[in-house]
Parts: structure tokens; C-alpha cells; sequence
């Protein structure tokens, strides 16, 4: 605890160039004469720390020192603040950890870098709009499985019922505010919505991490061969001008099939093409998200389901006059 603080308190005037006892037994929540008898454990072991009285006054670094932490290049350094999302962070249980890791990261900078200008520029968000980040509570247990290589013990809550399963837990993902758990179930892997997790206890037994597992590798192929297999159906469909630039509302795979499919426009704009749909069902509540700018011309179940929809919900309107 002690060595900690006084590499931090080192980190922290290398950063800060100058603060006063009060601010630094403030910062780590001890008392002013700790941080004097800090102070003179750092000049012992020859850091060049002095200490200007006064109002203005405070402890300082002598010009020009800097302690070399870490290997890093100046670039290198400064890219890492990118990676610096407080909010996954914490719901880690990283939180602190990760402003130690930062305030090291400015200190072995040189003067001058760049690291505040992109910490101050750049923000990483990863929520999808109008939706907040999934509850998580859960989380930091699943970490220190995941991180010492335990079996870990969850009740999965799916389809309404919930039941109980041993994992072999190989890594956590966020993706769109949600997090999953990439884990390791008999000789298959699987993916877990850790919202989804209404218990997990870590156990005392290590899980064999497979020698040529790739998380990142993995959740790229998995996710990839999810979302193209959520497409069974497909429609044939013409669209207007302002309906083919509102197709993102339902998703790159749409996009990328009318495009390829598209005939040229007729003289209003208007093109024919085929879209792959999840089901009908589905199908239907996306297509009506286009409005008017959409008609459905086959297959003819699609069309009279989308007609029948379309009725019913007309009807709702002419009902209230």
C-alpha cells in the first residue's frame, strides 16, 4: 500500500508539476503529516522532490526529472487513451484501476505529448442511440472468472425459464451496450447475454482454455454467422427514391442486397428489388417502418399479410371518428 501510494504520489507531481500536502492527503484519503513522512521516503530513495513555502506553494519535481515506467513511444502512449472507456470500466470493476493505468500513462509521456488533446477530443460510446448500456450487476464476478481461469456457475434465464449451468468461461464482449460471455460448454463454445445471468459464483476449479482460441477472432465469425443466419425469407419489393435511402433503418444486409438486386428506376424513381427478411412476422413490422415509400410484390402471402396488417391498423384510425 505504501509503495503504491508513493508511485503515485511520484506519477501525480510528474503530471500535476506542483501540489500542496492538503491536496495530496486529500487525493489518498490519508492525513497531511502521512503525506510529509511520504514525501521524505521519496527524497531518501533520491527522487529530487522540494517543496516551495508559501500560499503559491507545494511540492514539485525538479525540472527535467522523469521516471521511465514503461517502454512505451511517445505515439504509442497517447493512442492508448482511446481505449480508456470509464464506463465498461466500471461496470468491471475497473474503475480504479484504470485511473491509475492513465495517470501512469501521462507520467512516463514527455512534456509537451499529446495525450490530454486526445483524451479531450475523442470519446468512445459504445451504446446504440436512444438506448442506455444493459444492467450488468453481475459482471465483475464473471471477470475474475474469466481473468483466473475458473469454471463459473450461472442460472440462465432464457425463453422465460431459467436453469442452471457450469461453464468454462473464455471471455467477455461488449458490443451495442450489451455484454456477452463467450464460455465453453461441454466441447462447444457458446455465447451468453450476461443481462440474461441472474446468478454466477465462480468456483474453485480450473477451466482448460482451449491452446488456439481467438476471442476477438471468434466473436467476429459468431456474430458474422448470426446475423446473416436471422435471414430466412426474402421479399421482392419496389421502392421509392426516399425508400431506398431509408434502408439503413434495416440494417447493412438489406442495404447490400437491394443494391445488388435493384433494376434501373422507372420514371418516378420507383425500383424493384429483393431484400432478405428475418420472417414474415418481422418482415412486415420492418417494411412498415418505410411507409408508403414500400411496396410488398411477392411472395403473395407477404403481400396479402402486409395488406391485411395495413387494414387493421387503418381501421384503428377510422374508428375514433
Amino acid at each position: 500500500m505504501l509503495a503504491s501510494r508513493l508511485l503515485s504520489i511520484l506519477m501525480l507531481l510528474q503530471t500535476r508539476r506542483r501540489m500542496t500536502a492538503p491536496e495530496l492527503a486529500e487525493q489518498f484519503e490519508v492525513s497531511v503529516r502521512t503525506i510529509y513522512r511520504d514525501i521524505d521516503q521519496l527524497s531518501a530513495a533520491d527522487v529530487p522532490v522540494y517543496a516551495d513555502r508559501g500560499r503559491a506553494g507545494g511540492f514539485q519535481l525538479v525540472d527535467g526529472y522523469r521516471t521511465k515506467l514503461t517502454g512505451l513511444t511517445p505515439s504509442e502512449a497517447e493512442t492508448l487513451f482511446l481505449a480508456g472507456l470509464p464506463g465498461p470500466a466500471a461496470e468491471l470493476g475497473l474503475a480504479d484501476l484504470l485511473a491509475t493505468a492513465r495517470l501512469k500513462l501521462l507520467a512516463a509521456l514527455p512534456a509537451g505529448s499529446q495525450a490530454e488533446r486526445i483524451a479531450a477530443r475523442f470519446h468512445l460510446d459504445p451504446a446504440g442511440w436512444f438506448r442506455a448500456a444493459e444492467a450488468a450487476m453481475l459482471l465483475p464476478e464473471i471477470a475474475r472468472a474469466v481473468w483466473n481461469e475458473r469454471a463459473l456457475k450461472i442460472r440462465y434465464r432464457r425463453a422465460g425459464e431459467a436453469d442452471v449451468r457450469k461453464l468454462g468461461p473464455l471471455g467477455l464482449v461488449l458490443k451495442g451496450g450489451i455484454w456477452y460471455l463467450v464460455a465453453q460448454k461441454g466441447k462447444a463454445l457458446r455465447t451468453y447475454r450476461v443481462s440474461n445471468i441472474l446468478e454466477a459464483e465462480m468456483l474453485n476449479e480450473p477451466c482448460a482454455r482451449p491452446k488456439d482460441f481467438d476471442l476477438a477472432a471468434y466473436w467476429t465469425k459468431s456474430s458474422r454467422e448470426f446475423e446473416t443466419g436471422a435471414y430466412r425469407e426474402s421479399a421482392t419489393v419496389r421502392l421509392s427514391p426516399r425508400g431506398r435511402s431509408m434502408l439503413d433503418l434495416l440494417g447493412p444486409y438489406v442495404v447490400e442486397a437491394a443494391a445488388k438486386t435493384a433494376s434501373a428506376p422507372n420514371k418516378d424513381g420507383w425500383v424493384r428489388c429483393t431484400i432478405p427478411l428475418e420472417s414474415a412476422d418481422y418482415g412486415i413490422r420492418d417494411l412498415m417502418r418505410l411507409g408508403e415509400e414500400v411496396e410488398v410484390l411477392a411472395p403473395a402471402a407477404l403481400r396479402a399479410q402486409m395488406v391485411q396488417t395495413l387494414s387493421a391498423v387503418a381501421a384503428l384510425y377510422v374508428k375514433r371518428h
